[in-house]
């Protein structure tokens, strides 16, 4: 059943075969064996148009204990900076408001607004990511988010007079519900802002490796008027932000209050019709070229080893797994991969079994290509990696197509 309209009639346009989940790091051989794999097949809702995932994984299973921490990118807390600063000032927020972020990592949002005087409260599902917020000072709830979580928050703490939720609202599955929790939570008055993947960036420039198990729904603005109508909201305005290949970032407000969608969202929404986002046509056009991209790697990565290249991964983040067995690069293609987070160092990737290592090892090890699977910060990686470039080294960025840069 489709998660913003209920509706029945919901087709498949790709399958990515069977993965297993994208964060499950293996810490050792041992555990090679035992893996488990699930179908990640890609559907669309004939009634709405929401693209989404329909093989549920247990969220507990998913996010009680996650090893994906906001605050190890340069990328992400410049980010952070700027979103704080943005908000406090288009809200006109005031020293002593409430300020609560959902699914809030380890507080690196939160700490951004410490410095304008706000009261701030974190709701983060994962165990040893609220503590990891905790010890930095940022107050936490350890809970999934919810229309009850959110009654819980208000009566305990007050109304919020802006709630966040960043890159949380495609991972949940009832999402009318976890848009009441905010609303439960929220102000009269007050805005709810959230950023979510942008469907349009995935299909134009082929981002099919943001598609695993934690993403259930892949939303473009008129998705998200769809839900929000639903709900009572509606979306007073929309901004595209780069972080994470592109992102919208929107801010709701509650229909009686604020009124219906501005009218820059009917235009977004408009702009995605003209583009083709309700014709099955454009989603068949996307499975296609994702299939000829998979081919494109596995050729370069296939020459560079006859060639006698070492290619090395570089990052070891959700999105590279699903490329990674998508094309099924192992080993005998990618001898390992680097990361900076030390919750991966040590592990070996899912299903590929690549052994995760410390940046240092790209030079170590003499890697004469870094294959870039978080490519969503090439900048920040290039930039930091221009001793590397230096000495010859070389980048390879798999997504739109395969280049070498």
């Amino acid at each position: 059943m489709c998660r913003v309209c209920g509706g029945t009639q919901l087709t498949r346009f790709l399958s990515l075969g069977s993965t297993p989940l994208a964060n499950a790091f293996l810490r050792s051989t041992d555990e090679f064996l035992a893996e488990q794999f699930y179908p990640l097949d890609v559907y669309r809702c004939e009634g709405c148009s929401l693209v989404q995932l329909l093989d549920l994984i247990d969220p507990g299973t998913l996010f009680s204990h996650y090893i994906y921490v906001t605050g190890t990118s340069e990328t992400v807390a410049e980010h952070n900076r700027a979103y704080s600063k943005t908000i406090v000032e288009l809200l006109k927020l005031q020293p002593g408001n409430l300020v609560v972020e959902v699914a809030s990592n380890d507080g690196s949002l939160l700490k951004c607004f410490e410095p304008y005087g706000m009261r701030t409260l974190g709701v983060e599902p994962a165990e040893n990511i609220s503590e990891l917020a905790r010890s930095q000072g940022v107050e936490t709830l350890t809970r999934f988010f919810n229309s009850a979580t959110g009654r819980e928050v208000q009566e305990t703490y007050g109304a919020a007079h802006v709630v966040i939720a960043n890159n949380v609202l495609a991972h949940v599955d009832d999402t009318p519900d976890f848009l009441e929790g905010c609303k439960h939570v929220l102000k009269p008055d007050g805005l709810i802002v959230i950023e979510v993947p942008y469907l349009r960036d995935l299909l134009d420039r082929l981002e099919y490796d943001t598609i695993y198990h934690e993403h259930l729904c892949y939303f473009s603005v008129t998705t998200l008027m769809r839900l929000c109508d639903r709900v009572g909201l509606s979306i007073r305005r929309v901004e595209h932000v780069p972080l994470h290949g592109g992102s919208l970032r929107v801010y709701l407000g509650r229909q009686e209050v604020q009124g219906n969608h501005a009218d820059a969202v009917l235009d977004y929404s408009a702009a995605e019709t003209e583009a083709g986002f309700e014709n099955m046509d454009r989603y068949e056009r996307f499975a296609a070229d994702v299939a000829l991209n998979r081919q494109a790697v596995i050729r370069l990565l296939e020459k560079l080893k006859s060639d006698g290249k070492v290619v090395a991964g570089y990052g070891a983040p959700a999105k590279g797994n699903t490329l990674l067995n998508y094309c099924g690069i192992d080993t005998q293609l990618v001898s390992f991969t680097v990361d900076q987070n030390p919750m991966k160092i040590g592990h070996y990737t899912p299903g590929t079994h690549l052994p995760v290592l410390p940046v240092e090892a790209l030079r170590e090890r003499q890697a004469d290509f870094a294959f870039v699977l978080a490519w969503n910060f090439e900048e920040e990686i290039r930039r930091q990696q221009r001793d590397y470039a230096e000495a010859g080294g070389r980048f390879i960025i798999p997504i739109p197509e395969p280049r070498v840069v």
